[in-house]
């Protein structure tokens, strides 16, 4: 009985162990996936902000245009790399977590089966203990038992190794994995920020090169042309004064 009692305290560690993996990679699984979602729809409300940019540029003077297009270009280059950002955290991030149901699944088997096999060592060793009760002296019915359980506990023996191995192989392989998917969790976030920052820095250039005095005196040529051509020549006569 010390031994069924092992073996019982054995199912509950791996149970355990299991359970723990299920609930926490589908947390993960779940907050990953909402992380991927929500940065699609920041791509896509990038999206607009350029469409939206281009479309007021064309309404601008030659050098706001020049600059909000350039700026719209570099914003949408960003949206590019967030593409492939979205792309690769659902393939090496969110994908090998859901795909991790299946190795629970097959791992609970292996348990299930198990304890299948340490009931049935139970119940045999149940049967004996009644037989030597009822008849102590049927030697022939109680020897054929003691054949049972013993068949039965090398049964129970064997199961239990093999389901040592497996949930060592599971704890083993959960380790790398959990590892691995967030390494590349964050090697896909590094590679998208690195690329984004430098092209950032170039919309940051680009914005700050802006040269206002050239469309206000746009602006001020189409609004009154004389005012703005008296304005020149007047600059122009006090270089030469």
């Amino acid at each position: 009985m010390n031994i069924i009692l092992s073996r019982d305290s054995q199912v509950r560690v791996m149970e355990d162990t299991v359970t723990n993996a299920e609930k926490s990679f589908g947390q993960f699984c779940s907050l990953l996936a909402a992380y991927t979602r929500k940065t699609a729809r920041l791509r896509d409300k990038a999206d607009q902000l350029v469409k939206q940019l281009i479309s007021f540029a064309n309404t601008e003077n030659p050098e706001m245009r020049a600059t909000l297009r350039n700026f719209a270009e570099d914003l949408a280059k960003v949206q590019d790399y967030r593409q492939a950002e979205v792309e690769r955290l659902e393939t090496k991030v969110v994908n090998p977590l859901k795909l991790y149901g299946v190795q629970i699944k097959q791992t609970r088997a292996e348990i299930k089966k198990f304890k299948s096999v340490r009931n049935n060592e139970i119940k045999q060793l149940e049967k004996l203990e009644k037989l030597r009760q009822k008849s102590p002296s049927d030697r022939q019915t109680i020897s054929q038992a003691e054949t049972s359980v013993q068949r039965a506990s090398v049964d129970a023996s064997r199961t239990s190794h093999q389901l040592e191995e497996t949930v060592d192989t599971f704890q083993k392989q959960k380790l790398k994995d959990i590892q691995k998917i967030f390494l590349d969790f964050v090697t896909i976030e590094m590679v998208f920020h690195a690329k984004a920052v430098e092209v950032y820095s170039s919309a940051f250039q680009t914005l700050e090169s802006y040269d206002l005095e050239k469309d206000l005196e746009n602006q001020r040529w189409k609004i009154s042309p004389t005012q703005s051509l008296w304005t020149i020549r007047a600059y122009h006569h006090h270089l030469g004064a």
